[in-house]
């Protein structure tokens, strides 16, 4: 009789570095049908501006580009470029249908300060907001 050792498996947890709701796929899904985009992805960037000093900004995309993190759920592709990942890692991207609108919204754990409307947004290391301007969303 042979006696086979087994080694044990090494579990790794990590957190997802984006999350795709099913709300947000699902309607993902229908504006790429619509747009007849069916092999598309969803770009998710950061980019200086807005009244918080960093902006959310969303585009469709067909291709990864170089260094670029691909997060694929539901059946989707989220792409991130390396700098927005620092920005947006662990951020979970939802759709939502209610009173004050419709669209999708971003909900960022490294976000420290907002704008009303959820487009822009500010971080500990980004530092202050800029001066002068209000909310451009209205809030």
């Amino acid at each position: 009789m042979t006696t086979t050792m087994i080694e044990p498996i090494e579990t790794q947890v990590t957190t997802e570095v984006v999350v795709l709701t099913p709300q947000a796929a699902d309607k993902l899904r229908t504006i790429l049908l619509e747009k007849n985009l069916p092999d598309h992805g969803l770009r998710v960037f950061v980019a200086g501006g807005g009244c918080s000093g960093l902006q959310y900004g969303m585009a469709f995309e067909a291709n990864q580009r170089d260094m670029d993190t691909v997060v694929e759920a539901h059946g989707l592709k989220v792409y991130v470029d390396p700098v927005s990942m620092e920005y947006l890692y662990g951020a979970s991207i939802d759709y939502v249908d209610g009173l004050m609108g419709a669209g999708f919204r971003i909900e960022n754990p490294n976000a420290v300060a907002a704008c009303g409307c959820g487009s822009s947004f500010r971080t500990k290391e980004s530092g202050e907001a800029p001066a002068g301007g209000g909310c451009a969303c209205g809030n």
